[in-house]
């Protein structure tokens, strides 16, 4: 009689590295809010790191750790107050989008969704434009341009990843305008923060979802996230 395949070790890491990530975006939320520059400073480089070894930890698919790990290279680098940083720190995000796109496969996304995005897209690249330094239009457009398409292509996925896409959307949005020196909400770095690693873990749970992993992004078959820890 077959006992069956045997557990992965790697799992026993999945609770501690969730609570421990769950641990650095409170500490670093914390630090934001209450302008602890410490705090921030030595949380955000955590994040992505331990939810990737999150992922890792669950078996997750190479390019969603990949893509976590290029998130980690853009919080980094957007940790410093100068504009050839700023420009890194988005090409890591981008080329973690590309992940993300290339994770999220062929499967037909609806119509409505693309429709909506693309309207956003361009009223919000409208928007900014004037704001922006123009040495940073270009670079904004075509982040932009990537991003959006990663948001809509994530809802293959399922509802949580898709939040997750919108998530991503909206707290780099809140970035440009802050570029664009555009009204911001109260503690605007916070809701980016917030934001951002909401949208980075809901993106993660989708990903791991077994019934998505087994359907290789058939949205058919998505039947909502397994947040096994």
């Amino acid at each position: 009689m077959s006992a069956g395949p045997l557990p992965d070790r790697r799992e026993r890491w999945a609770r501690p590295l969730l609570t421990a990530f769950l641990i650095a975006c409170a500490v670093d939320l914390a630090g934001v809010l209450t302008d602890t520059g410490i705090a921030h400073l030595v949380a955000k480089p955590l994040l992505m790191p331990l939810l990737a070894g999150y992922a890792a930890a669950r078996r997750g698919p190479r390019l969603l750790i990949a893509a976590l790990l290029l998130g980690w290279v853009g919080d980094v680098f957007l940790l410093a107050d100068a504009d050839l940083a700023f420009l890194l720190g988005m090409a890591g995000f981008a080329a973690g989008h590309v992940c993300y796109l290339c994770l999220f496969g062929r499967a037909r996304s609806a119509l409505l969704p693309a429709v909506l995005y693309a309207a956003v897209l361009v009223a919000f690249l409208a928007l900014i434009r004037d704001g922006l330094p123009a040495d940073l239009r270009i670079p904004l457009a075509g982040y932009s341009l990537l991003l959006t398409a990663m948001a809509y292509r994530a809802g293959v996925l399922g509802r949580y990843a898709a939040a997750g896409g919108a998530l991503f959307l909206l707290s780099d949005g809140l970035i440009a305008t802050g570029i664009a020196d555009l009204p911001q909400l109260p503690a605007p770095d916070f809701w980016v923060m917030l934001t951002y690693v909401a949208a980075q873990l809901l993106l993660t749970l989708g990903v791991l979802a077994p019934d998505a992993r087994r359907s290789g992004a058939d949205p058919g078959a998505y039947r909502g996230p397994s947040i096994s820890i």
